[in-house]
């Protein structure tokens, strides 16, 4: 099958992607994101050059205070273990709020020093009748025989507490971005999921977002492509 006729590269037709990437660098204090936050924010991609104050001043006025402090924060420490804001509030430019879930991490030079931060904008708001319908669609497609899938949309689904539409957007998100099949990046998620270790008390969130980001890196190259 090919790229442009596989299910996980089509489930929401032509509707606005509910999932992009940013990356934040602190020595220049620059950002850089994806057409899908762009238009998120309401822009147009390509129209404009995302900066801290404009970031900020999109954030709803209740969550404001809580993202400044934490990339205040970010700037001045190595912690791995550091967790981004679960969810917060967007303002775009036509006035709509969005619901949005950060799943962050660190962004490190070559070698091996903590550069800024980098990670995935989920936007939680409820999509319209279209979009759900083509996701559904796509989702039947492909439940039949891609248990690997459905359980690590489970897994997503607790974790980020999100509905499952959305946790399989954020997976197909990934499989495109890291260029490596659906299922097989499920696959090892699940892998690097079971090997955890913990007793009564699930690992923070930071845990997790760094092994979603980094999944594909412990896959084997061979024949993980996402064209089939």
């Amino acid at each position: 099958m090919s790229t442009g006729d596989s299910p996980e590269r089509t489930v929401t037709g032509n509707a606005p992607a509910r999932v992009g990437w940013f990356r934040y660098y602190f020595a220049d204090d620059r950002w850089e994101w994806s057409d899908e936050v762009a238009m998120l924010h309401g822009y147009e991609p390509g129209t404009i050059t995302p900066t801290t104050e404009i970031v900020l001043s999109h954030r709803h006025p209740d969550d404001r205070e809580e993202v400044a402090d934490m990339l205040g924060q970010i700037q001045h420490t190595d912690d791995a273990d550091r967790a981004y804001p679960t969810r917060h509030r967007i303002i775009d430019t036509r006035g709509r709020t969005h619901e949005i879930v950060i799943i962050g991490d660190r962004l490190l030079d070559d070698t091996g020093r903590t550069i800024g931060a980098r990670g995935f904008c989920v936007d939680m708001t409820p999509s319209d009748t279209q979009t759900k319908a083509a996701i559904s669609s796509a989702l039947a497609e492909i439940t039949e025989n891609r248990a690997a899938i459905e359980q690590v949309k489970g897994m997503l689904m607790l974790i980020y507490r999100v509905d499952d539409d959305t946790a399989f957007e954020l997976l197909r998100w990934r499989s495109q971005e890291a260029n490596v099949k659906l299922r097989l990046l499920a696959e090892q998620l699940i892998r690097d999921y079971n090997e955890l270790v913990y007793d009564e008390i699930l690992p923070n969130r930071a845990t997790f977002d760094h092994l979603l980001l980094t999944a594909h890196q412990r896959m084997s190259r061979s024949g993980d492509t996402v064209e089939q």
